[in-house]
């Protein structure tokens, strides 16, 4: 009112100016990554694997051992709704007995469910060989089971892992679409395409399942849901109805374990994450292993087990004979299946090429994904008229943005595409978070972003399994909270150390903190310091929770989980004799396992026996399944536990009653285990008649109560019973001190190294579970990887047209931390350095503490030499069949393909000081007469050598 006309149209010119610069700034420029605020819902969940969203807020998971749960926002609370009975377990030909990677494995709500409640789960039927598609309704909390509707089955074998797919997502017009996972081993394809003809090895040949167009294994499968719990077939699927050996549900095929899939609403394009292969090195059976990110615009064919990534080929590899077929390389534009175990068509679609994809190190195509271990998710494709009535949607800067998750690398990627959804370029979403084990990612209907996060272990529930909201804040911006403790269980009294360091306000607000502690008896404290010290004299199950409140009443809060009364266990795992950083191949390690608990005992005074202790040591090839290595240690830990479970019984008054295998009093227990077996409730039911008696089931004779047991205690030897019968599990536990003779194993490139773990699970108390500990010790190969050092200077990593470590100037250095020197005699440094890069050459010292540490030895010069032919390196010396222990790895390097690309390569020897004990070593590469920017050498490998060959 104080303005003139002509200032106020003024000022509306400008307010346009900056509405449009502000618009383009938005769609040009990404948002501060502050404006997004990562909560932590709830954790400690049981192996989690999909989600999925409810008109009512609440957000669906299911955990793969069968339980569906929900957690409703309003009260941060998570209940078990109902526990599916599911197949958790591989047998083997020899009846040994596994953990699986399959169980409860998909979840979707129907498009409808405000109207119909109906909700999908994708699960292994729990007797039959199969995997289920069944539909049922939720009422509120209740699982109707009546309304159970089986609308596809998938028949699979179970003696060997792995992959399972069991993603789920609908389009617009209420087509279902469903990963399956190829069902097939890896374990004798080297990392390579699992393709073996030989007779009775079909579960080895994925021509059977991904390739086979009459198989539903490793395959998108598309269908349209009817009401009475059918499906029809929509159009435009990979091959038309009636087409003879064929199934009409397949959608895209040649898959090897897809996991997360998710729909382009507008454009209805489908994307997903592959998880591929573990070969790291090229070779003439195919390329290394590659993980991709796909997009189908429409149906296809998508190359496993042929090709991989950009249609890179495999190999036919003659299985029976270990080598090459003649005319051995697959055609990706016409792709034949002639695999006796095909069921399906012969002549297969033209092979579509990846979206994105990446080997376990750097991608030339894609350098932002880094390098490390693979394992694609997926993630959804941000389009804001998905959410028009949404409180906080992303910004429009994600408009067609596809944002897809990495599992076992932590990154979410945005990737833009153009108009044709072409794949342009990405970037990091939130760089500064880590979204590791992420094994689920979808937008809510509120336009947040979750995360569903496995956890780091295989096979067991564990402490960072949690469900994650990423919410977008326009204006005032949510804290940032972090919480922690400086221990999470102990005896009474146990005294914690709480803090908040980390907490934030990108606002810089001044925060309210509040720590309010619970049991299932109430508030025990409540507290309003940043870092209050607790005390808790009573033992229990507390819940600590930091709420932290900015001026504006924006909220944030994390809740910790203390355990008082039990203390965790402590194990050690320690090399008495041997190199305590390396394996050398024929040679002992001897190891001592040493376990204490407070409530239990130790192993010193007997009142832990070995047998109670998990213990494994294994060689890890350079391509291996982390999986397949998981199930062993699942294995080794069940075995702990069941001997636990023995030990119980046999300390008990049970065999007053009964015996193993006939009846007395009571019925045997193998007859226990046989009444039960597949039943998922007995556990809980069983371990609850321990304690509280019971009887009516196998006669009159009551069963005594037993107050006196824990219920932890009433589980563990419930457990005995009920897997009495079963065949001795394969991966048995080792002895706890003793001597292990490393060895590369057949058919191995000897680039591999040696894991060696303990654990043991304490028997917990009346009021807390049990608490696992484990030590894992990683005896890496002795030839080491120059680009992978801990600390450098003065290097180049160059990846194209060939990978090349380069050394660069006089005194550049490259360093590892703590090395065991123990028994070393010399260090061989593979390098050349030609005249064709204007090298210089020079000598390498080796130093340790720091780069001018001591001197322990230095090598013979690196000289410059014209580059040499395309033959391999020279091999080091040194009889393989006269035991030389470094030989396997010298001639791993010598025909290694990478190796044989560095021609001219030169062996430079330090014959070193003897060293005991752990040390940072450094490498330091010396030349006075280079140039300041002079390349001095490309360096292949660094290989430790505790003899000297020829000696």
């Amino acid at each position: 009112m104080y303005f003139s006309t002509s200032l106020n149209r003024l000022g509306a010119a400008c307010l346009v100016v900056l509405t449009v610069a502000v618009s383009v700034y938005s769609q040009s420029a990404p948002p501060e990554e502050n404006r997004f605020t990562k909560s932590v819902l709830t954790e400690k969940l049981d192996e989690p694997m999909e989600m999925t969203f409810l008109p009512d807020k609440r957000i669906l998971f299911i955990e793969r051992k069968g339980n569906l749960k929900a957690y409703d926002p309003k009260t941060r609370e998570v209940s078990v709704l109902a526990t599916i009975p599911v197949n958790t377990k591989y047998t083997n030909r020899q009846g040994q007995v596994r953990e699986a990677e399959e169980g409860l494995m998909g979840l979707i709500a129907d498009p409808n469910y405000a109207k119909n409640n109906w909700i999908y789960m994708y699960y292994a039927d729990p007797i039959d060989k199969k995997h289920v598609l069944a539909r049922w309704e939720l009422k509120g909390n209740e699982l109707v089971e009546a309304s159970k509707k089986i609308l596809l089955e998938v028949t699979t074998q179970r003696e060997e892992c792995c992959h399972t797919g069991g993603g789920m997502v609908f389009d617009k017009v209420g087509n279902l679409y469903l990963t399956t996972g190829n069902n097939t081993s890896n374990s004798n394809s080297d990392g390579y395409a699992p393709i073996d003809e030989r007779p009775g090895q079909s579960t080895w040949d994925d021509q059977r399942g991904a390739a086979n167009t009459n198989d539903l294994r490793g395959k998108i499968l598309r269908i349209k849901p009817q009401a009475d719990g059918t499906y029809t077939i929509p159009d435009g699927n990979l091959f038309p109805k009636g087409t003879a050996k064929a199934r009409p549900e397949i959608y895209t095929m040649g898959h090897r374990n897809p996991w997360r899939p998710s729909i382009d609403s507008k454009t209805g394009f489908l994307y997903w994450g592959e998880v591929g292969p573990d070969a790291s090195q090229d070779s003439p059976r195919g390329p290394r292993g590659y993980d991709e990110f796909n997009q189908a615009k429409g149906p296809g064919f998508f190359g496993w087990p042929y090709f991989i990534g950009d249609n890179k080929v495999y190999a036919d590899w003659d299985f029976e004979n270990n080598k090459l077929k003649a005319d051995s390389k697959f055609d990706p534009a016409k792709p034949i299946n002639d695999s006796p175990n095909n069921t399906g068509l012969r002549e297969l679609p033209p092979a579509q090429k990846a979206f994105v994809w990446y080997p376990y190190g750097n991608s030339t195509e894609f350098p932002l994904v880094g390098s490390s271990g693979r394992s694609a998710t997926g993630g959804p494709v941000f389009r804001k008229s998905d959410f028009k009535n949404a409180p906080r949607p992303f910004p429009d800067y994600y408009e067609g943005k596809w944002l897809m998750v990495e599992f076992m690398r932590g990154w979410i990627m945005a990737v833009t595409m153009d108009e044709n959804g072409n794949y342009k370029s990405m970037e990091r979403f939130m760089p500064s978070e880590n979204f590791s084990s992420a094994i689920d990612m979808d937008f809510s209907p509120d336009g947040d972003l979750y995360v569903l996060e496995y956890g780091s272990a295989w096979f067991r529930g564990n402490d960072n399994a949690r469900l994650v909201k990423i919410e977008y804040n326009a204006g005032n911006r949510t804290p940032i909270v972090e919480a922690a403790a400086d221990k999470k269980a102990g005896a009474v009294p146990f005294k914690v150390a709480f803090t908040s360091e980390g907490t934030r306000d990108f606002d810089r607000d001044i925060l309210k903190y509040e720590w309010k502690i619970t049991s299932k008896a109430g508030v025990f404290k409540t507290l309003t310091q940043p870092n209050p010290t607790v005390t808790f004299d009573k033992p229990g199950m507390y819940k600590a929770t930091l709420t932290v409140t900015d001026p504006k009443g924006a909220k944030n809060s994390r809740t910790l989980e203390i355990k008082a009364g039990n203390e965790a266990p402590e194990v050690a795992l320690e090399v008495t004799k041997g190199n305590k950083s390396f394996f050398f191949p024929n040679e002992n390690i001897e190891y001592k396992v040493k376990v204490k608990d407070k409530e239990d005992g130790s192993l010193e005074d007997g009142k832990i026996a070995p047998s109670q202790v998990a213990v494994n040591i294994d060689y890890m090839p350079d391509s291996f399944d982390p999986i397949e290595i998981a199930s062993n240690y699942r294995g080794t830990d069940a075995a702990a536990r069941f001997s636990t479970g023995y030990k119980l019984m046999s300390g008990s008054d049970c065999k007053s009653c009964h015996i193993m295998d006939k009846k007395s009093v009571g019925p045997s227990y193998k007859d226990i285990a046989q009444k039960y077996k597949g039943d998922a409730a007995a556990p809980e039911k069983l371990a609850h008649k321990i304690i509280s008696g019971g009887g009516g089931v196998w006669g009159d004779h009551a069963m005594s109560a037993h107050p006196q047991i824990s219920k932890n205690d009433a589980a563990t030897m419930v457990k005995y019973i009920l897997n009495l019968g079963e065949k001795p599990l394969e991966a048995k536990s080792l002895p706890t001190a003793g001597a292990f003779k490393t060895k590369v194993p057949e058919g191995e490139n000897g680039r591999g190294s040696y894991v060696l773990r303990a654990a043991y699970t304490d028997r917990g108390t009346k009021l807390l579970s049990p608490l696992m500990a484990e030590n894992i010790l990683h005896l890496r190969n002795p030839s080491l990887d120059p680009a992978k050092a801990d600390n450098s200077k003065g290097t180049q990593l160059l990846i194209t047209p060939s990978k090349s470590f380069n050394i660069i100037g006089n005194e550049a250095y490259i360093g590892y931390n703590q090395l065991d020197l123990t028994g070393i005699k010399q260090i061989e440094v593979l390098a050349q350095a030609t005249t064709r890069v204007g090298a210089s050459g020079g000598v390498v010292e080796i130093r340790l503490g720091s780069p001018t540490g001591k001197l322990i030895g230095q090598t013979n010069p690196v000289e410059v030499k014209d580059p040499a032919p395309m033959t391999p390196p020279p091999a080091a010396s040194g009889n393989p069949a006269a035991g030389g222990a470094n030989a396997p790895q010298r001639q791993a390097a010598a025909n290694d393909p990478a190796a044989r690309a560095r021609r001219g390569a030169q062996q430079a020897v330090a014959k070193i000081e003897a060293t005991e004990g752990m040390h940072d070593v450094y490498f330091v590469f010396k030349n006075p007469k280079a140039q300041p920017n002079q390349m001095l050498m490309s360096v292949v490998s660094i290989q430790f050598q505790n003899t000297i060959p020829n000696l």
